[in-house]
C-alpha cells in the first residue's frame, strides 16, 4: 500500500507540479494505517522528497525564478510553525473534517482550471514589479505555510495559480518555482512537527518517499508528452472520491485515528 500511494503521489507531483500531497495524509491514515499525529510529519518527509524529485529534471530546461521562490519561502516558514501548533490544540477528527473540505477546495480548483495571463505584477520587459506585488506574494506564502504545518501538504495548489495570475509566471515557470516553494515550505513544517508524539516510522517513510521520488522524476520528464488539463481532470476527481471517504470515516470511526 505504501508503495502504491507513494506511486500516485509522486506521478501528480512530477506531472502538474501541485496537488499530489493532498493525498499523502489520507494515504498514511487510512492505506497504511498511522495515526494522524504521526501521517502529518511523514507527509511533509514525503512532500519534500517528492518535489526535490519533480524539481531535478526541470532545473535545465525551465527557468526558476529564485526571488520569487525565497520569498514565498520566507512568508511561509514562520507560518509552518504555526499551523503545526494550532493543529495540536485541535481534535484530530475535526482536524481531519477540515482537511475533506481543503481536498475538494483543490478539486475543484483543478476541475476549473486557469487561464495563464499576464500579472499585475508582471512588466513589460519580462520581469517582476516587485514594489506593487510584495505584499501580496508575503501574504500567499503566509497562507500557504500555515496550510503546510496545519495538515501536512506542500501547497503547489495554491502555489502555481498565485504565481501564475499574480505575478503572470508562465505554466512552466510557475510549476518549477512551485516544487521549490513546496520543498522550503514542506521542511519548515518537518522541523515545527519535530520531537512530535508519534515521530516518524523510517523504514515507512523510506518505501513511500522512496517511491514517490522515483514516480516524480519519471513523471517529470513525461510531463511535457502528456494533455495537463486531461491528468488535472482526472486527478481532480481521485481527490474528490478521497475527500468524501476522509469525511465520512472521520465523522463515523474517530477512533480509526489512532
Amino acid at each position: 500500500m505504501a508503495v502504491a500511494f507513494g506511486a500516485v503521489i509522486g506521478l501528480a507531483l512530477g506531472l502538474l507540479g501541485a496537488g499530489g500531497s493532498i493525498l499523502a495524509v489520507p494515504a498514511l491514515v487510512y492505506g497504511v494505517g498511522q495515526p494522524l499525529q504521526m501521517a502529518i510529519p511523514t507527509s511533509l518527509a514525503v512532500v519534500a522528497l517528492s518535489s526535490l524529485g519533480g524539481l531535478l529534471p526541470r532545473e535545465r530546461r525551465t527557468v526558476v525564478r529564485w526571488p520569487v521562490a525565497l520569498v514565498f519561502g520566507a512568508a511561509g516558514t514562520p507560518a509552518a510553525f504555526g499551523g503545526a501548533a494550532l493543529g495540536r490544540l485541535l481534535p484530530q477528527r475535526w482536524l481531519l473534517l477540515a482537511f475533506s473540505a481543503l481536498m475538494i477546495v483543490v478539486a475543484v480548483r483543478m476541475l476549473r482550471g486557469g487561464q495563464n495571463q499576464a500579472g499585475a505584477c508582471r512588466t513589460r520587459e519580462g520581469g517582476v514589479d516587485w514594489r506593487s506585488c510584495l505584499p501580496k506574494a508575503v501574504a500567499t506564502g503566509a497562507v500557504v505555510g500555515l496550510l503546510t504545518g496545519l495538515f501536512g501538504v506542500g501547497g503547489g495548489f495554491v502555489i502555481v495559480p498565485a504565481l501564475s495570475l499574480l505575478l503572470g509566471l508562465g505554466a512552466q515557470e510557475a510549476v518549477a518555482t512551485s516544487l521549490v516553494v513546496v520543498l522550503i515550505n514542506s521542511a519548515a513544517g518537518l522541523a515545527a512537527h519535530a520531537g512530535a508524539a508519534g515521530g516518524i516510522d523510517h523504514s515507512l517513510l523510506l518505501l513511500f518517499a522512496g517511491t514517490a521520488l522515483v514516480v516524480s522524476i519519471v513523471a517529470a520528464r513525461l510531463s511535457t508528452r502528456l494533455d495537463a488539463a486531461t491528468v488535472r481532470r482526472w486527478f481532480a476527481y481521485v481527490v474528490l472520491a478521497v475527500a468524501v471517504f476522509v469525511a465520512v470515516a472521520a465523522y463515523v470511526n474517530p477512533s480509526a485515528l489512532g
